[in-house]
């Protein structure tokens, strides 16, 4: 498994979702992308993508991807006409942990995924009100998952 872009991540969810004709809002996106890097953390000991994760208001985010998708608001995400995304820009085994992650907690809906990342310690430690931009390490996302597995609600 090598490192990915964030971006490149995000695409494979959307793609996933439009394939399944489920729903994925940029919120729901985001929690998605900080359990795959927790559980890879967990599993590999290096991340799956380069971006850092900050601590938001709304739970984790990945800033680059948030601002990409923000025109959506709380809609749907699509594929554009202009993205290049192919299921070969994932290798097996990172396909093979990204569906184990859908199928762990793409049924739960977004607020209900923002509700249990307020309750896990990578987000509580790090989130301050006031203050923006903090990010959420990758040695406290992989403590945290290292006690769970992709299959059970953290």
């Amino acid at each position: 498994m090598g490192t990915y872009s964030a971006r490149t991540i995000a695409r494979w969810f959307i793609a996933w979702a439009n394939a399944e004709e489920a729903e994925l809002s940029n919120l729901k996106l985001q929690k998605l992308l900080y359990y795959a890097q927790g559980h890879h953390l967990a599993l590999e000991g290096t991340p799956l993508f380069r971006e850092a994760i900050q601590a938001w208001s709304h739970g984790p985010v990945v800033p680059d991807v948030y601002h990409e998708y923000k025109s959506y608001g709380s809609g749907d995400l699509a594929a554009t006409d202009d993205d290049s995304f192919t299921w070969e820009d994932v290798d097996d085994d990172t396909t093979q942990l990204l569906i184990q992650i859908w199928n762990s907690y793409g049924q739960y809906a977004a607020w209900r995924l923002r509700n249990m990342t307020h309750a896990e310690t990578p987000w509580k430690n790090h989130f301050q009100e006031d203050e923006r931009h903090i990010v959420i390490p990758d040695d406290d996302l992989k403590e945290f998952f290292a006690h769970r597995r992709a299959g059970r609600p953290s």
